[in-house]
């Protein structure tokens, strides 16, 4: 068994003191050097949290504003198109009336034209109907004849002229 005597008692007792000296000497600052950086490393990851939500904002502000910015070149491209249609539409309703004028006025110089060889071709009726009337008047016919002469003669002009032009 366990005998206990004064060597037993004095390793007891220096054991005690000891640990005392130690607690006071070495324990006190290891733990609170330990508490410190455990309180440390609790910040660390706490700054390090905060940094990660305040990524994750910067992250979701960046995607706002790309989506904003998506969306205004989208609004952007619209519009052009829009615009680019309606000056289509008003090039062409500008090229439509450029053409009817064009139309009108060339059927306008084709009726001036149209006039001018009627009246140019009435002259010559005119001239040969005269030339006629002298070719009776030389033949001295009755005046029967005459008139049977000259309206076959006018008769004949008008078919074959007037049926072109008209």
């Amino acid at each position: 068994m366990i005998e206990i005597n004064a060597t037993m008692i004095a390793q007891v007792l220096n054991f005690l003191i000891l640990a005392a000296i130690l607690r006071a000497l070495a324990y006190q600052p290891v733990a609170r050097l330990l508490k410190q950086r455990s309180d440390k490393i609790r910040d660390t990851i706490d700054k390090a949290e905060a940094d990660k939500r305040a990524a994750e904002e910067t992250l979701a502000q960046y995607k706002s504003q790309l989506a904003d910015a998506q969306r205004r070149a989208q609004e952007i491209v619209d519009k052009a198109e829009i615009t680019a249609r309606q000056e289509r539409e008003v090039l062409v309703a500008e090229t439509k009336k450029e053409i009817d004028r064009m139309k009108q006025n060339a059927q306008l110089e084709i009726q001036n034209e149209r006039n001018r060889a009627f009246e140019q071709m009435q002259k010559e009726i005119v001239s040969l109907s005269l030339a006629a009337a002298e070719k009776v008047v030389a033949k001295n016919l009755s005046s029967k004849e005459n008139d049977k002469l000259v309206n076959d003669f006018i008769a004949g002009l008008n078919k074959n002229m007037f049926s072109d032009i008209k």
